[in-house]
């Protein structure tokens, strides 16, 4: 049997995380932040990685190559590429794995161009205001349905 697999997609700025705004985005940096994610998947026997760009291109290229790469679920902020990315969208409808869209900071508490995603109608859920502690909870959430599945 194949061994189970999960993708972290971070999108743009989330290299700057524990610098950027931290009063909306929390302390955590991305290492810290993958690092626990990895640590709690390999504990579930499930390989995970993590990817991050500012590039759309490159996002979509990595979404891409599940059409022929498979894992059994993908975690993604999309970050800004929330409000802007069809392509994204296609991508992920495309290779039809499962994700989950988690957000670090409440974007409905936030500016009203915040409040739309063109990711969530085709997402299995999303989490979003709850910082770091999103994308554990989303693993979580993933983990649970892959042992289930």
């Amino acid at each position: 049997m194949p061994a189970k697999s999960i993708l972290v997609l971070h999108g743009p700025n989330l290299n700057l995380l524990g610098l950027r705004e931290p009063e909306h985005y929390g302390k955590a940096t991305l290492s810290t932040i993958n690092e626990t994610l990895v640590n709690k998947a390999n504990t579930a026997n499930i390989a995970l990685e993590t990817f991050q760009s500012n590039s759309e291109a490159d996002l979509v290229s990595k979404i891409q190559t599940l059409a022929s790469q498979k894992v059994d679920f993908v975690i993604i902020n999309p970050a800004a590429f929330t409000h802007t990315s069809i392509a994204m969208r296609d991508a992920l409808s495309a290779v039809k794995v499962p994700f989950i869209e988690v957000h670090l900071s409440n974007v409905y508490a936030r500016e009203s161009f915040r409040h739309h995603s063109y990711f969530t109608d085709i997402a299995v859920g999303v989490i979003s205001g709850l910082g770091a502690q999103g994308y554990s909870l989303a693993l979580d959430y993933a983990i649970e349905q892959i042992n289930h599945s």
